[in-house]
């Protein structure tokens, strides 16, 4: 998985985002693979993260991590390191699929397609008392943007679980002659004049009344 990211390209968005101002020997390489292990492990804590590294140190240097961190450095990093440096090797892996599946089994359509939906993931209130969404039940939802031409998502956004989806689609920025697939849960007659008068095209299902 580690082959698909650029080194090159991850350390100059370290130093674009400063990402390691002040960093006393934890590089941001050494969280964000320490962060993979932890998605790819399906680990519950900090202690699991690191504990999981501390086992196979000597596989660590091939990926480039010198040792397993401790909890706290760790738990330091997440808490005050910039997330907008993974947002920008997001960008970055985004555009190396797109690379990669450019020239493959094309898509037969006159139209570049879309599809755009959201789903809304639970999540405990105790623990995250701002994701309010029901009186006893806290959630966020994910929005997003899916691209048929290779299958890759190009737009995500996250919101609280109260918001309303016809909020978010505004915000998508369609080229013309395109054609994006909604369900009715963002019908807005406003959005679809905006649409239609930038050449985009739509598909959704219309309501009973």
């Amino acid at each position: 998985v580690l082959g698909l990211i650029s080194r090159t390209e991850f350390e100059r968005a370290v130093r674009h985002h400063r990402a390691e101002h002040a960093a006393k020997g934890f590089a941001c390489w050494d969280q964000f693979v320490a962060m993979l292990f932890c998605q790819l492990a399906q680990a519950k804590s900090l202690r699991e993260i690191c504990g999981g590294l501390a086992s196979c140190v000597g596989k660590l240097q091939h990926l480039g991590v010198g040792r397993a961190p401790k909890r706290s450095t760790l738990a330091y990093a997440n808490e005050h390191r910039p997330w907008e440096l993974y947002q920008t090797v997001f960008y970055q892996l985004l555009e190396t699929c797109r690379v990669a599946a450019h020239g493959r089994r094309p898509f037969r359509f006159k139209h570049p397609l879309y599809s755009f939906d959201s789903t809304t993931i639970d999540l405990c209130l105790s623990l995250y008392d701002w994701a309010h969404y029901m009186r006893t039940k806290g959630a966020i939802k994910l929005h997003l943007l899916l691209d048929h031409e290779g299958y890759l998502p190009v737009f995500a956004h996250l919101t609280d679980g109260k918001a309303g989806d016809t909020d978010v689609a505004r915000q998508l920025d369609l080229p013309a002659d395109s054609m994006i697939v909604i369900d009715r849960g963002y019908l807005n007659y406003g959005q679809y004049a905006r649409w239609t008068a930038r050449g985009v095209w739509f598909v959704t299902r219309a309501r009973r009344n």
